[in-house]
C-alpha cells in the first residue's frame, strides 16, 4: 500500500516537472505565434498570449516584396530548391562513405578515418575563404543552380553524419551480409537491401539534421548568392527588416513563422524515426 502511494507521488512529481519544463520551452514559440496578431505597442506591453486587438496586418505585409522582385513564397521556393537536393545527396554520400570505412579493409583506412574525424574540430569560418576562392575559380558564385551549396554534399562533406552512420553499421552483424552474398547479392545490393533498411532511423536522423541546418543556413547563401531574386528565406527574413520597410514586428514575426513552418512539419512527421535514430545511435553493441 505504502509502495503504491510512494510510486504515485513520484510519478506525479516527475510529470509535473516535465510539464513545467515543456511549457517553458514551448512558450516562446506560442508567444511568437500570438505576437503576429498584435500591434507594436501591444507586443512590448506584456507577455500575454491572447491579443487584445487582433490584426492580420502582419501576415498581409509579410506577403509583400522586399529587396527586389522577391517575396516570402519565392524565397521559400529558392530555399528548398537547394535544400532538398542537399539532403538527398548528403544521406547518399554519407551512407556510401560510412559503408566503405566500416566494412572494407584498405591501406590507410584508420589514418583516413582519423583525418576525417579531425575535420569536426574545424570551425566553418576557417573554411569560408578557401571555399569561396575555390568556387570562384569554378565560376560557381551566384550560380542559378546553387552549385556551391549543393555540390559539396556529393562528397560526404558532413563528417558528423558519416561518423553516426559508421556507429550504426558497427551494430549490424556481418553474418547478415555474408548470407546475402551467399544468396547472390553483390556489394551494392547488400548495402541497398540489407544495410540501408537496418540503418533507416540513422539515415532519417541525418536527413532531418541536414534539412534543418540547411534551411536555417545564413552564411552560405550570403556568401554565394548575389542576385536578390535567388535569395533564400534566411536572407529574405533579414532584408525584410531593413530601414525602408520599418520595424513592424508583427510582420517580422509573421515572416519568420511562415519560413519555419516546413521545418516544423517535417520534424513532427518524422519525429518517431528521429528519436529512434538518436537513441539507438547512443548504444553500441
Amino acid at each position: 500500500m505504502m509502495y503504491g502511494r510512494k510510486r504515485t507521488i513520484n510519478t506525479t512529481i516527475r510529470y509535473t516537472i516535465l510539464i513545467a519544463v515543456g511549457i517553458i520551452m514551448v512558450y516562446p514559440l506560442l508567444w511568437m505565434i500570438s505576437a503576429t496578431f498584435k500591434s507594436n505597442n501591444e507586443i512590448f506591453s506584456g507577455i500575454g498570449l491572447i491579443p487584445k486587438n487582433p490584426t492580420f496586418d502582419g501576415y498581409k505585409n509579410a506577403m509583400k516584396s522586399y529587396g527586389g522582385q522577391i517575396n516570402i513564397i519565392k524565397s521559400m521556393i529558392n530555399t528548398y530548391s537547394y535544400v532538398i537536393p542537399r539532403v538527398v545527396f548528403t544521406v547518399l554520400s554519407s551512407t556510401l562513405t560510412a559503408y566503405g570505412f566500416c566494412r572494407f579493409r584498405f591501406k590507410g583506412r584508420n589514418f583516413l578515418f582519423a583525418v576525417m574525424i579531425s575535420t569536426l574540430f574545424l570551425p566553418q569560418v576557417v573554411l569560408n575563404i578557401p571555399q569561396y576562392v575555390l568556387f570562384n575559380e569554378f565560376k560557381w558564385i551566384d550560380s542559378k543552380y546553387y552549385l556551391p551549396l549543393i555540390v559539396p554534399s556529393l562528397f560526404a562533406s558532413e563528417t558528423y553524419f558519416v561518423f553516426m552512420l559508421v556507429q550504426f553499421m558497427r551494430n549490424i552483424s556481418k553474418e547478415l551480409e555474408e548470407a546475402a552474398q551467399i544468396d547472390g547479392c553483390n556489394t551494392f545490393q547488400t548495402l541497398v537491401k540489407i544495410i540501408a533498411p537496418m540503418i533507416k532511423p540513422a539515415m532519417i536522423s541525418a536527413a532531418l539534421f541536414q534539412f534543418m541546418w540547411s534551411s536555417n543556413d545564413f552564411m552560405g547563401p550570403l556568401l554565394y548568392v548575389k542576385t536578390p531574386t535567388r535569395y533564400p528565406a534566411s536572407i529574405f527574413v533579414k532584408i525584410s527588416m531593413d530601414a525602408d520597410a520599418g520595424f513592424d514586428w508583427n510582420r517580422v514575426l509573421a515572416v519568420s513563422l511562415i519560413s519555419i513552418i516546413p521545418s516544423l512539419l517535417v520534424f513532427f512527421l518524422s519525429q518517431k524515426h528521429f528519436v529512434e535514430g538518436i537513441s539507438a545511435g547512443s548504444v553500441k553493441g
